[in-house]
């Protein structure tokens, strides 16, 4: 059963609100265009100058990464959007738009502000939102916290990657 059909499912005769899934994917999709365009001069310039872990993948991989996550995370939001949970649902979008707000204060800090230890406070902060947020989605949707789990697990490499680069700068 493919994500959409799972979600088709939830959703009954009714089927998909595609207007809200859109919605939700680009919401969570400019959360990572609009930091990388505001900082897309510090990635070009001053990371390249920075000493990296031998774990650091190769820089064309972060764009698709990222891309497919910010999709995985807009599917999440929508499940539990259109749950009718009432105080949960609000709670856990709540918890979610904090994390959001992390996830793009993370590139703003550590290359917008060139503040390597900064991005590595900001991504622990982060790492536990996620953690929360999939805490309260699922008391809502087991599905959004499964299309989560890639995101808890990239977020971690990164904070590894984030730790080892403040180590050898």
């Amino acid at each position: 059963m493919t994500v959409l059909d799972s979600i088709r499912s939830s959703r009954g005769e009714t089927g998909i609100d595609w207007a809200v899934l859109v919605g939700s994917v680009l919401l969570c999709e400019l959360a990572g265009i609009v930091p990388s365009i505001l900082t897309a001069d510090e990635v070009a310039t001053w990371y390249p100058t920075l000493a990296k872990p031998a774990f650091t993948p190769p820089s064309w991989v972060f764009g698709p990464v990222w891309t497919t996550l910010y999709l995985l995370m807009g599917v999440a939001l929508y499940l539990v959007w259109q749950s009718d949970r009432g105080r949960l649902r609000r709670v856990a979008l709540g918890v979610f738009g904090v994390q959001l707000v992390l996830n793009a204060a993370w590139t703003m800090v550590f290359f917008g502000a060139q503040a390597i230890l900064g991005g590595l406070v900001v991504i622990l902060a982060l790492l536990a939102t996620i953690l929360a947020t999939m805490a309260a989605f699922a008391r809502i949707d087991r599905r959004a916290v499964a299309l989560l789990v890639p995101y808890l697990l990239w977020v971690g490499f990164a904070t590894a990657l984030n730790a080892a680069i403040w180590q050898l700068n």
